[in-house]
């Protein structure tokens, strides 16, 4: 008997490119400062019902893009999340119209410090400004308000796309029904804060960085990007997946010297490689920068708006990820039910650690699908 046909899933998916800010009608930042041209990369999956009240958005984390499902049409590759978005999956295609965008100072199509500057018609570099969570969430409405929805069911995100949603519900809480952060912080620790520290270093201490400015002089600080996402990806692991996956098994026959004798550092080469085809450098301090900054529970009026609408929310965690530990959910759930909101908590068994939240566990992808579809007046959550 032959083995059944994979799942196509959504199949070949197209991303779309739009201007949503321009030089006369700049996005204005909560830095104060402005900034247009400002372009989006995005996808959407399903069909938008005629009430428009059937629509999610979803968040990227820190490397991710717009390419969230299905398989894209140019290089043929899988949407970073697939798994958890298409017909009959948890964020089903056939009921929801799915939108996942690339955040602003990204590079995969929504422009970022490597995009042109209209002021000298070179790479921005340094000179982009910086950022704030705020500015992505107000990247997203604008889309949204191009797309004609008002009002979005749900906005999901893991890690960095956790905090998007957070931010969301306590900024514009009338633009949406649910919020799941999944694997997130609403406070990164002096830990998380020191690991992006030692990796924008690497960076900028790379010899072909030249101040930020290395698209002028034909290179790229390959060396310091690959060994900044060596050092995240130890991060995104386990101990026990890292025994799991790999132990001490030898990549070569092992000889005394430097070089990469076991399958452990095999692994983190190819995966610093591989970055550097698909990153920008400066992309990683800019979007870093902003995670580390990200605080808004330390203003005591973050929650002022969402007290007068309220936003259903579902925080979930990993019990092996160590990089965003199952405390740093609780605190939001804390300061969630404090203030009297409707939130629920699952803390999810998992062997994987900050990554399981890209993989298919079913117990966390269920829930996801249980909290969309709940109705909280007759079913509770």
């Amino acid at each position: 008997m032959s083995a059944p046909a994979p799942d196509p899933g959504l199949g070949l998916v197209t991303t779309h490119n739009v201007r949503l800010f321009d030089e006369d009608q700049p996005l204005e930042l909560a830095s104060g400062a402005t900034l247009g041209p400002v372009d989006v990369a995005y996808e959407t999956y399903g069909t938008l019902n005629a009430a428009r009240d059937n629509a999610v958005y979803i968040c990227h984390a820190l490397t991710g893009d717009a390419h969230a499902a299905g398989w894209h049409e140019g290089d043929r590759r899988p949407g970073w999340w697939d798994n958890l978005i298409g017909p009959g999956r948890a964020v089903d295609t056939d009921r929801w119209f799915v939108v996942s965008s690339n955040l602003l100072g990204g590079c995969q199509g929504t422009t970022g410090p490597s995009s042109t500057n209209p002021a000298t018609g070179r790479a921005y570099g340094l000179d982009f400004p910086l950022v704030q969570m705020s500015d992505f969430v107000d990247v997203h409405l604008a889309l949204a308000r191009h797309l004609g929805i008002e009002t979005f069911h749900a906005v999901v995100g893991g890690s960095l796309g956790g905090m998007q949603a957070l931010q969301w519900a306590l900024q514009a809480p009338q633009t949406l029904q649910r919020a799941v952060m999944i694997a997130s912080s609403s406070r990164l620790t002096a830990q998380n804060i020191a690991f992006s520290a030692v990796g924008r270093q690497a960076i900028m201490r790379d010899e072909n960085f030249h101040a930020g400015q290395f698209a002028q002089h034909g290179h790229n600080p390959d060396v310091g990007l690959a060994i900044a996402r060596m050092m995240a990806h130890i991060t995104y692991l386990s101990e026990e997946a890292f025994q799991t996956k790999f132990g001490r098994d030898p990549q070569t026959e092992p000889t005394p010297g430097f070089g990469i004798d076991f399958a452990v550092e095999s692994y983190l080469d190819h995966q610093g490689e591989a970055f550097l085809s698909r990153f920008d450098a400066l992309s990683y301090l800019y979007l870093t920068r902003v995670m580390d900054y990200f605080d808004p529970f330390a203003d005591p009026a973050a929650l002022t708006r969402l007290l007068d609408d309220p936003v259903d929310f579902l925080v979930m965690s990993f019990d092996s990820d160590w990089r965003f530990s199952t405390e740093h959910s609780r605190r939001i759930v804390r300061v969630l039910e404090q203030a009297g909101l409707p939130v629920s908590f699952r803390e999810v068994r998992s062997d994987w650690g900050h990554d399981s939240f890209l993989l298919e566990v079913p117990t966390y992808h269920e829930t996801i699908e249980a909290f969309l579809t709940a109705n909280r007046e007759v079913e509770g959550f």
